[in-house]
């Protein structure tokens, strides 16, 4: 059993790490950060998606550092965290002036003032036998909040009946990487990496079946054109634009 996880958890480490790495290559993400950095503008990307993964990669590094058995948690999640704080970085540097400050400001409450609280209390003030639970429940809590935005890219699929903003790879991976951490969470018997990849497993079947339902439907509504209406109502942007970006990096445990 004990060789079984370790290889789930290798197999992981390589999904995960591909997830995570999705915005550098084009045929896994429709954009890439390498389009931001050769036209130095972060055009529509928001920045959000990124500060909340690592957030999220920063608190699982976390519960693998003080899980005696979160090797394998500790190294994909670092890595994550390593990758999230490059793209993190880049939107900064190349965000427009008023974007870029909205976004310093969230990276300083969320990175700096969240991380950093919930590592101090972690080690100063929680008993050393209840830290794993505590962590545990915040990491899992998190990334179930974060699965929840690519409802949005699910939502748009079946108004629009287009896979447009739902590329299949990045769904095939996501279904993957949830069913590969959910077998190895019940291997090693842990519920905190089981819930929110049992959640991410459903989704990510979900979103393939939409796939091959709609791959080749008529299109109903142009998704684009419909999308650039709402936001043009809403003012803001959609919330697909944001679910596929917070899609990408749903890498984590």
């Amino acid at each position: 059993m004990a060789n079984l996880s370790f290889i789930l958890g290798i197999i992981g480490n390589v999904i995960s790490i591909l997830l995570f790495a999705s915005p550098i290559f084009s045929f896994v993400s429709r954009k890439t950060f390498w389009g931001v950095i050769k036209k130095k503008s972060t055009r529509d990307y928001k920045g959000e998606p990124y500060i909340t993964t690592l957030l999220s990669t920063s608190l699982w590094t976390l519960y693998g550092i003080i899980n005696p058995d979160g090797l394998l948690v500790m190294t994909v999640n670092g890595a994550g965290a390593i990758l999230q704080l490059i793209y993190v970085i880049l939107f900064l540097v190349y965000a427009p002036k008023d974007t870029k400050v909205k976004a310093a400001k969230l990276v300083g409450v969320v990175n700096v003032g969240v991380l950093g609280t919930v590592t101090a209390v972690t080690l100063f003030a929680v008993h050393k036998n209840t830290r794993l639970t505590f962590v545990g429940i915040l990491c899992t809590a998190l990334t179930i909040g974060m699965y929840a935005s690519p409802l949005s890219v699910m939502r748009t699929v079946v108004k629009t009946k287009s896979v447009e903003y739902m590329p299949f790879l990045l769904s095939l991976f996501l279904f993957l990487n949830a069913g590969v951490w959910s077998a190895y969470a019940v291997l090693v018997k842990d519920i905190y990496i089981g819930v929110p990849n049992a959640v991410g497993l459903f989704l990510g079947s979900t979103q393939l079946i939409l796939y091959v339902t709609y791959k080749n439907k008529p299109v109903s509504t142009n998704p684009s054109e419909a999308i650039e209406e709402e936001e043009e109502e809403g003012g803001s942007a959609h919330p697909a634009r944001r679910g596929i970006e917070m899609n990408s990096s749903l890498g984590n445990v």
